[in-house]
C-alpha cells in the first residue's frame, strides 16, 4: 500500500470514527459513569468487534451478508433490539452513587457491551465490503495490506473513542448529584433507543 493510498484510507477511517454512533454513545456513557479506566474496557470490546468484522470481510462472508436480505435483516434486528435493551436499562439505572463493590460488578460487563454493540451492526460489515477493496492493490501481497488496514482502523477508532470517554470522564465531578445522574441516564438511554430504532427502521 502506497503512502498516498494509506493517507486516503486514514482520512476515511477518521471520518468513520468521529461520526456519531452507538460506539461513541457507549464510550461517553461509560466514561461519564465510571471514568476512563473502565471505559477503556468497553472501547477494547468495540475494537475486538471491529477486527472480527474485518476478518469476516476478508474471508468473503461480508459479501454474503451484503447480498442476503434475510441474513442482513436478522443481524440488523438483533442489533437494534440490543441497542434498545441497553437504552431501557440505562434509562432505568439507579441514580444513587454506587458502592465500590456494586460499581465493580456493573463495570465488569462493559467489554461485552462494547463487543456486542459493534458486532451486531450489519451496516459496519456492509460498509467495509464497499470500502476496503478500494484501498487494496491487487498487484501487491494482500495480507500485509489487510494488516495495515486493520491497524489503521483500530488505532483511529481507539483514539477517537478514548477522546470521547476522556472528555466525558472529565465532567464526572460536576455531574455526580442524583439529579444530574438521572438526567445522564435519560439522555444516554434515549440515545441508545434512538440508535436502535434508526437501525431497525433503516432499509439497508
Amino acid at each position: 500500500m502506497s503512502w498516498n493510498m494509506w493517507l486516503a484510507f486514514l482520512a476515511a477511517a477518521v471520518v468513520i470514527a468521529v461520526s456519531p454512533g452507538p460506539g461513541a454513545v457507549l464510550s461517553m456513557a461509560t466514561g461519564l459513569r465510571h471514568g476512563y479506566a473502565v471505559a477503556l474496557r468497553a472501547i477494547l470490546g468495540l475494537q475486538t468487534a471491529l477486527l472480527i468484522q474485518l476478518a469476516i470481510v476478508v474471508l468473503g462472508l461480508g459479501a454474503v451478508l451484503a447480498a442476503s436480505a434475510t441474513a442482513f435483516l436478522t443481524v440488523k434486528i438483533a442489533g437494534a433490539a440490543y441497542l434498545i435493551w441497553l437504552g431501557v436499562r440505562k434509562w432505568r439505572a439507579p441514580v444513587e452513587l454506587l458502592e465500590e463493590g456494586a460499581e465493580a460488578r456493573e463495570a465488569r460487563g462493559v467489554y461485552l457491551q462494547g463487543l456486542l454493540v459493534n458486532l451486531t451492526n450489519p451496516k459496519a460489515i456492509v460498509f467495509m465490503v464497499a470500502l476496503v477493496p478500494q484501498f487494496i492493490d491487487p498487484q501487491l501481497p494482500q495480507w500485509p495490506q489487510f494488516f495495515i488496514i486493520a491497524a489503521t482502523m483500530v488505532g483511529t477508532d481507539m483514539v477517537v473513542m478514548s477522546s470521547y470517554a476522556l472528555l466525558a470522564g472529565r465532567c464526572r465531578r460536576w455531574l455526580r448529584s442524583p439529579r444530574m445522574m438521572k438526567a445522564q441516564n435519560r439522555v444516554f438511554g434515549g440515545m441508545f433507543v434512538a440508535a436502535g430504532s434508526l437501525l431497525a427502521a433503516s432499509s439497508r
